[in-house]
């Protein structure tokens, strides 16, 4: 794909982004990204700035000069109108990519010697998606075990009555501590101190059966979260897929390239390889913290209840790292996109369960999960009734 042209073809660029660095660039190939060199406060004026730019319609913005952290840029707004959001996913068309998954669900056999052959080998190429384990990887180009601090991360703080800073857009990985099957779950992490976090993780939440089941066999649970891998691996950790279905398959089939993992240092886990940081730590069973007030989606602040706590027993991160982050507020916001991604994209998974369902909008105004418009092909009284159940 040509990174210096405007137009983007999806046969051509559904090509996988080496890291957020790449992605970064070709958003400012593209006039789609704002460095700002001038001196910011990561205590709530990144977030006061963003939040005016987001509901503009403006660029991904890259502040370059953070105070009290000299050679950290924060990147904010990344995925923050559906032109970046496509471009992330290497489309030009969340629909192409909706096609590409219900062809997988419901493939349509060809008659010919030809199109069966051609079929097996796209089926081929699926399975050559997994996740894969390698060596070394730019995530680790410097580790801290001996005493590792979130004090060199400029962790913003979004809103005045927040509890406290927040790490807001990281993939949080754990594994089921008896299957050993692996989740990639978007969950506010609240900064206690240099080494600990609040892990806001819901009670429907993959995290937080990890959790339960742990603290069932009285055991630690061991947790990595990586911030800033490729783009495609980033929303993977926000889609909403089956309890035990790895997200990082997914990120494969969007970047049509396995993710390469790299063991953690301190615990028994695998991160993206591609990531700018990575921190290792655990879960003691019982323990809980207060964690918020947090400005939440709707304008209020949620209320501040008991979550477990991460331990931090490792920090590592790229020689130069970009810190990412997302601010929670009002819509529209930068999850409005990524909303709308997966609104079009998991439609035909939706449509295995509910055939009946022609179409559905989940308006940025409901926030993605507190309203949804669906039409259907009405066969009954009370087929809505059922649909609606079910969605839920």
């Amino acid at each position: 794909c040509d990174w210096s042209s405007d137009v983007c073809s999806s046969d051509l660029c559904r090509m996988a982004y080496r890291d957020l660095n790449e992605f970064v660039e070709r958003l400012r190939i593209l006039g789609e990204l704002k460095e700002i060199a001038i001196e910011v406060d990561p205590e709530l004026e990144i977030s006061a700035i963003t939040d005016r730019v987001v509901k503009k319609k403006g660029p991904a913005l890259l502040f370059t000069n953070v105070k009290g952290y000299p050679g950290v840029p924060v990147l904010t707004n990344t995925f923050g109108s559906d032109t970046r959001m496509a471009l992330a996913l290497g489309t030009d068309s969340f629909e192409s990519i909706a096609a590409e998954i219900a062809e997988l669900i419901q493939p349509r056999i060809p008659s010919s010697l030809k199109g069966k052959v051609q079929m097996l080998s796209k089926l081929t190429r699926l399975k050559d998606l997994g996740p894969k384990t390698v060596k070394s990887g730019a995530c680790q180009d410097v580790v801290e075990t001996d005493n590792p601090s979130l004090a060199d991360i400029p962790i913003i703080k979004c809103w005045p009555k927040d509890g406290g800073k927040y790490i807001t857009f990281p993939q949080v990985i754990t594994k089921h501590p008896r299957m050993g099957t692996r989740n990639v779950g978007m969950y506010r992490l609240q900064v206690f101190d240099d080494q600990t976090l609040g892990l806001h993780w819901q009670r429907h939440k993959g995290g937080a059966q990890h959790y339960r089941v742990a603290e069932e066999m009285g055991q630690r649970l061991e947790v990595a979260i990586s911030l800033g891998p490729d783009p495609e691996t980033m929303y993977a950790g926000t889609a909403p897929l089956p309890d035990e279905i790895d997200e990082f398959m997914l990120a494969g089939f969007l970047r049509r390239k396995p993710v390469e993992l790299v063991k953690c240092k301190t615990v028994d886990l695998e991160v993206p390889a591609n990531a700018q940081y990575v921190l290792e730590g655990y879960a003691e069973p019982g323990e809980r913290r207060v964690e918020g007030p947090f400005g939440d989606h709707q304008g209020y602040y949620s209320h501040a209840d008991e979550y477990p706590v991460f331990h931090l027993t490792a920090v590592t991160r790229r020689e130069k790292p970009i810190y990412p982050t997302i601010i929670v507020g009002p819509p529209p916001q930068e999850d409005g996109p990524l909303g709308k991604a997966t609104e079009r994209i998991f439609l035909p998974l939706i449509r295995t369960q509910l055939p009946e369902i022609v179409d559905m909008n989940l308006p940025v105004e409901g926030i993605f999960h507190n309203l949804a418009i669906v039409s259907i092909d009405k066969r009954y009284p009370g087929h809505a009734q059922k649909v609606m159940h079910a969605l839920r």
